[in-house]
């Protein structure tokens, strides 16, 4: 066997150990969701699946409307996000000044910052304008939280397209939105693609903004989980059911967009 064989041998075996060490929490989850309480405490590995967990997630009042209420924050903070990002990345990507790097870099650092250290103003914010507890509200704290993401991702993409293109669009009169809507959308579509799903999967795994500013009418599935820890203890089967079942939806659009997804994390990557 050639070195290079033992090497690509090793790297597939760490990549299997990496991903099955990263599948392992889910991997409890689900197994503990079957569990009666009883043995979830006791950590059992023998046991009689059941699906009581799933059966008092399902009844418990207003589960519908915290499955709305993810939908609605993920779906629409991602598309406020990509409206203001992309015009904002292409006035970036095709007309740059000496300050356009320290911009980007600044808007970067943003996502460095500890959010307790604006939870209070932010709450405060929120709570002057009727927007504590609100849809509204957590659609304009997500979307706040992810544009830095969205415009570096958008800026990367827009920089790997030929400027020609655009020059001769420009050329046979088109203006800047007629730019954006008929060139660098299409051809730029894998990569903005693959960010809004990340904006996404961002906006409904968020927990701290969820916690702190919605409580009952715009609480979303973060918020339903936590509230199975309460003072009496934690209710691990059922919380693992809620768990499985808020992260279930989110992992299948994963698998299902994959290739979509890893097209689009490599877009500009090879010219």
């Amino acid at each position: 066997m050639t070195t290079a064989n033992m090497r690509q041998i090793g790297v597939g075996i760490l990549g299997w150990g990496v991903a099955l060490v990263m599948f392992l929490p889910i991997l409890i989850i689900g197994v503990t969701a079957f569990k009666t309480e009883q043995d979830a405490y006791a950590l059992s590995l023998i046991f009689t699946p059941t699906l009581d967990s799933f059966r008092e997630v399902f009844e418990r009042s207003h589960y519908s409307t915290f499955v709305y209420n993810s939908m609605a924050v993920s779906i629409i903070s991602t598309l406020l996000s990509l409206v203001i990002a992309v015009p904002a990345a292409y006035s970036m990507a095709f007309f740059p000044n000496r300050k356009t790097q320290k911009l980007l870099l600044w808007m970067l650092s943003t996502k460095m910052m500890p959010a307790v250290g604006v939870l209070i103003p932010i709450y405060l914010l929120a709570k002057n304008t009727g927007l504590l507890d609100s849809v509204p509200g957590l659609i304009i704290v997500y979307t706040l939280m992810n544009l830095p993401i969205a415009v570096w991702m958008a800026f990367t993409y827009f920089n790997e397209v030929p400027k020609e293109i655009l020059e001769a669009a420009r050329i046979d009169g088109a203006n800047a939105w007629q730019e954006i809507w008929h060139l660098l959308l299409p051809t730029t579509l894998p990569g903005l693609s693959s960010t809004a799903l990340l904006l996404i999967i961002l906006s409904w795994n968020e927990a701290f903004w969820s916690l702190n500013l919605s409580s009952v009418n715009a609480a979303p599935l973060t918020v339903f989980i936590a509230s199975y820890s309460n003072p009496e203890g934690l209710f691990w089967a059922k919380l693992s059911a809620a768990s499985f079942l808020a992260v279930a939806p989110i992992m299948a659009v994963g698998w299902v967009a994959q290739k979509q997804l890893v097209r689009g994390m490599t877009f500009g990557a090879v010219k």
